[in-house]
């Protein structure tokens, strides 16, 4: 009897993200995630306050050399060689900022999901809080 409730209360706890909420240190920290297989990297950094709560995050991407990516990713010399690429960066640049914007608001990296287009994104947004909030643990 016990399974039978216990089971479904697991499998929606992780269908849906659901997180431990941590016990963090406040300040300001920084997680980096590893380079892929292009040399593309990201950096968040997260501000835990006083009450443990996620108060400011920014997180960047990067390209191979540490060319930050913004409104000129997917051009070629400073020009759209190719309309169909240049949408594709754009619209994962704006699927990016939806994750900083989902875990601030939420204050649980569970509830960000990732966005078709943008799962390299998504991958390094969750490796850099995972990173920054282990630095941030209480010890």
């Amino acid at each position: 009897m016990k399974n039978k409730i216990i089971m479904p209360i697991v499998l929606f706890m992780l269908s849906t993200g659901c997180s431990a909420a941590g016990n963090y240190t406040p300040g300001t920290y920084t997680g980096e995630c590893a380079e892929n297989e292009d040399g593309d990297y990201a950096v968040v950094e997260l501000t835990i306050g006083e009450d443990n709560k996620i108060t400011a995050v920014d997180f960047k991407s990067y390209e191979k050399g540490g060319k930050l990516k913004d409104a000129d990713y997917g051009k070629q010399d400073g020009k759209i060689a190719n309309q169909d690429y240049y949408n594709k960066a754009q619209a994962a640049m704006e699927a990016a900022e939806g994750y900083r914007q989902k875990f601030l608001e939420t204050g649980d990296l569970g509830a960000v999901e990732a966005v078709s287009g943008a799962t390299l994104s998504y991958d390094q947004f969750t490796e850099c809080v995972d990173i920054a909030l282990s630095k941030a643990e209480a010890k």
